[in-house]
């Protein structure tokens, strides 16, 4: 089998073109407008609280909107991605809005060796970084070695829950189809578009991705020296999950159209490293 990295780069990489051009990154605004920032990062303020002089560091940064916004927001912000294309295009989207924000390119994994230990008052995640990592172990214990003692982990990401549910189901019911817990073997996908608006044809369509348990998102924090200080539940996702079942919010947030109680759809974790551990 492939490597996952290499099968997964592929498909990021050629996606970024259609994102950059995409109105719903809204890349344009952000050299236009000084004051704009993503809905991703505008949805997250109110947990997110004062950032101003913190540094900061951006796992899975992708095209960089989110870590730009984060910047608008005080922080001297650092994002990595494992995508060349992509961290080009967030340089040149942080040139333009002339933000405090530098990129990196290298696999998540690599990120304590490339950027140093314990250099971070916070380390972000944003929406559907996860599910691209085979060990939330791994990926804990590269949180801790970001951080320096009393430093802060913010995450917002799709809940476990709903990536078990099948997607491509045409009826109105929300069926299980995927594992909860993490696997040893990807899931294997073949999905031809991408989840903004864009008449691009893509040709590397094939993903291997992993579902991770809460329990196992947070035991591996702590067991990696982190104190879980919130966990919050929402009923609202930044993409259109379950196509055709759900309905369009402000701030191009999506829920369930019917009993959206029924499902949770992302989930806010945050965690402080202990000053020992």
């Amino acid at each position: 089998m492939a490597d996952y990295r290499d099968v997964n780069r592929a498909n990021w990489d050629e996606r970024v073109p259609a994102h950059v051009g995409s109105a719903d990154y809204g890349v344009g605004r952000f050299a236009t407008d000084p004051g704009f920032i993503s809905n991703v990062v505008q949805f997250d303020v109110p947990l997110l609280g004062d950032i101003a002089g913190l540094r900061g560091v951006h796992l899975q940064c992708h095209i960089g909107t989110d870590t730009v916004s984060l910047a608008r927001l005080g922080a001297s912000m650092t994002g990595l991605d494992f995508s060349a294309p992509a961290v080009l295009a967030a340089r040149s989207l942080a040139a333009a809005a002339h933000a405090d924000a530098t990129f990196m390119q290298a696999d998540v994994y690599d990120a304590v060796q490339v950027l140093g230990s314990g250099r971070f008052d916070l380390v972000y995640t944003g929406i559907g970084a996860l599910c691209w990592l085979p060990s939330v172990r791994r990926w804990a214990s590269v949180v801790a070695g970001l951080l320096r003692p009393g430093g802060r982990l913010f995450i917002r990401e799709g809940h476990p829950m709903l990536w078990t549910l099948d997607d491509e189901r045409p009826d109105e019911l929300i069926v299980v189809r995927y594992p909860y817990f993490e696997q040893e073997s990807p899931m294997v996908f073949d999905a031809p578009g991408t989840y903004v608006a864009t008449d691009a044809v893509f040709s590397h369509n094939t993903t291997h991705e992993w579902n991770h348990g809460l329990g196992e998102i947070i035991t591996a924090l702590l067991d990696e020296g982190l104190s879980i200080t919130g966990l919050v539940e929402h009923d609202s996702v930044p993409w259109e999950a379950l196509p055709g079942k759900m309905e369009r919010l402000e701030g191009d947030e999506w829920r369930l159209a019917e009993s959206p109680s029924r499902v949770p759809h992302t989930y806010t974790l945050q965690a402080v490293r202990r000053l020992r551990r």
